[in-house]
């Protein structure tokens, strides 16, 4: 076993453990191997290993590895994506998971519908308040929800958001429990047209803790991949 089949295997288990201990069904959570900076070789090795799921930071590095990889995933884009590189990245990506804002919605609406196709996204929620993390604030997203489900050619299948980044779990804890709470008021408000199947929160560092409060998809880097190259 290579060391990439080797750390996904303790990953799975402590994914497994994660659930349990919240009393939920493993199978209910995904697994998505994030592979910014990581070379195609890296990203192939994943896939072989049983990795379904890829998750990149940004246009460009898709467009460069995913030709090269030649192995049936999933490619999801979980980084900002600016208006000018909507196109591509409906070209690229089956789902967009970073929409958070009308303008970008349109931008990808706009180009899904010339390409022919239903794009599906996630809806990104800053739920810790940094400034320095992208996302609409909690109270604006069900307003950007309907706007999405209002495109022809978008589907929202769901909610994602980065933890808040801090030593102390407690913070980390909250950032989560919100995205979990918005889910669940979005649902009861049963807007036509939008699925809320997938949380996606947690990342190498924290992804148990998102796990304890409802996630349904993680992202996983340095705990795949080892740390990565300066």
């Amino acid at each position: 076993m290579d060391e990439t089949a080797r750390r996904l295997a303790d990953l799975r288990q402590r994914l497994d453990r994660a659930a349990e201990a919240a009393g939920r069904d493993p199978a209910q959570i995904q697994l998505m191997a994030v592979t910014k900076t990581q070379p195609a070789a890296a990203v192939a090795t994943a896939v072989a290993a049983g990795v379904s799921l890829v998750g990149e930071n940004r246009v460009q590095e898709a467009d460069a590895k995913k030709p090269q990889v030649g192995l049936k995933a999933q490619w999801h884009l979980i980084g900002h994506l600016q208006t000018n590189k909507a196109a591509r990245a409906v070209a690229l990506f089956d789902v967009v998971q970073s929409v958070e804002s009308s303008r970008l919605a349109q931008a990808l609406e706009r180009h899904a519908a010339a390409a022919g196709r239903q794009l599906d996204i996630l809806v990104q929620v800053n739920t810790s308040g940094a400034p320095t993390q992208s996302g609409v604030a909690p109270g604006e997203a069900r307003e950007l929800v309907q706007f999405c489900a209002a495109q022809p050619h978008l589907s929202v299948g769901g909610l994602m958001t980065i933890g808040a980044l801090s030593a102390d779990p407690e913070p980390v804890r909250r950032s989560f429990r919100c995205l979990r709470r918005l889910r669940d008021e979005l649902a009861a408000a049963a807007i036509p047209g939008v699925r809320l199947d997938c949380l996606s929160m947690g990342m190498s560092g924290d992804f148990e803790l998102a796990i304890a409060e409802g996630a349904t998809l993680v992202r996983l880097g340095s705990a795949l991949f080892g740390p990565r190259a300066a």
